[in-house]
């Protein structure tokens, strides 16, 4: 039986440590299920189509495992159960991060035992990067190709030229 995970975030924009964790996950990962969350609360700057179709073109350049990426409004656990994932992969770049998905693992386990959480710790070189800041310095022009695939620096340019 295939192992299939489950990576959900809002990806506003895909960064280079998001592609980190999935590079990890294929490891141990039949297919991986990027689940792009659109809650229209948080508002992103990139329409879900775009965040689908970023993902799309920085996974398919044969460095990753089988990547399906698909949206979801709900819950990640209830994307979890639509798609089959045994594992919900979750990225960690430091104790704050670990404090929070602990207790997302938590309520996970909780509502779905059988779906397992698992950490994988970001490498060293992409530890710093959060979509956050990198939205931050592209609103401001500054360059953020250290952070992000091409295709994202280049979208990320045409999302703020003034």
């Amino acid at each position: 039986m295939a192992r299939i995970g489950l990576y959900t975030g809002t990806f506003d924009p895909l960064t280079n440590g998001h592609l980190d964790v999935i590079r990890s996950a294929a490891a141990f990962c039949d297919r991986i299920v990027v689940g792009i969350g659109t809650h229209a609360g948080k508002g992103p700057v990139f329409s879900p189509v775009e965040r689908v179709a970023m993902v799309r073109a920085a996974t398919t350049k044969g460095v990753m495992a089988a990547v399906e990426v698909i949206t979801f409004d709900g819950l990640a656990i209830e994307a979890a159960r639509r798609v089959n994932a045994d594992l919900i992969i979750r990225g960690l770049r430091d104790g704050t991060d670990f404090d929070y998905e602990m207790q997302m693992a938590g309520m996970n386990g909780a509502m779905a035992p059988r779906t397992q959480t698992v950490f994988l710790p970001a490498s060293p070189s992409v530890r710093h990067i959060t979509a956050t800041l990198v939205r931050q310095i592209a609103a401001m022009h500054g360059d953020v190709s250290a952070f992000v695939p091409p295709d994202v620096a280049q979208a990320l340019r045409d999302k703020f030229k003034s």
